[in-house]
This record gives structure tokens, sequence and C-alpha cells, in this order.
């Protein structure tokens, strides 16, 4: 499989994932996939999600296990896959630390902004 075959079909499983938990999730999380990932033989992918409020964190990965097999046969429904990989849910802990850093560099923004603020008085 090439490299742009498989990132298509890393975006249409993103994009499958998302309107799947659209559908079927509790409306008070917010679970978003972030990114999938696709193995070379096709057989296994991984989907990895975002959750808010952060402290929903394990009832949300909860609910995406018990929905693989719905997933599963939601995909062999929907999509135009030759072969349906076994899809597994996981957080996604690069954008939690993303954030993390997000957060950080707006309180060093906002230090450098006051530290400023002193010096021009």
């Amino acid at each position: 499989m090439t490299m742009h075959s498989n990132q298509t079909k890393e975006s249409l499983l993103l994009r499958f994932a998302a309107g799947y938990i659209a559908r079927t999730a509790n409306r008070n999380i917010l679970i978003t996939p972030t990114h999938a990932t696709i193995s070379k033989d096709r057989t296994q992918a991984t989907v990895y999600v975002s959750v808010f409020p952060n402290t929903a964190r394990d009832a949300a990965i909860a609910f995406l296990r018990r929905h693989q097999h719905d997933f599963f046969e939601y995909l062999k429904k929907e999509s135009r896959f030759s072969h349906i990989p076994n899809v597994h849910f996981i957080f996604d802990v690069g954008e939690e630390n993303r954030q993390h850093l997000d957060e950080i560099t707006r309180q060093t923004n906002l230090e450098i902004d006051e530290s400023q603020d002193i010096q021009d008085n």
C-alpha cells in the first residue's frame, strides 16, 4: 500500500469514526477523534481520541471499547474498504501534551507582558 493510499484510508477511517461517535456518544462528553493509523497489512487500526472534560476520559474510552464491534459493523455497511480492519480506540496522550504546552506558553506570554508593563511604568 502506498503512503498516499495509506493516508487516504486513515483519513477516511477518521471521518467514519467521527461520524459514528457523533451519532452514538453521550452529549455530556465531547469525544473527538484526532488521528488514525492503519497497519501495513491493513488488519489493525488505531483511532486516537481526545476527551472533554478530561475527568470523563476513562468512561469515554470504556464506551468506545464497548462499541468496537458496532463500529466494525458500521464500517462494513458504510465504507468501501476492501478489508475492514480491527479498530482500537485509545486516548491521544500527544493531544493532551499539546494542550498542556499551549497552557504553559499562554502563562509565559502573560508573565512576559506583565513584566514589560512593569518596566514601562
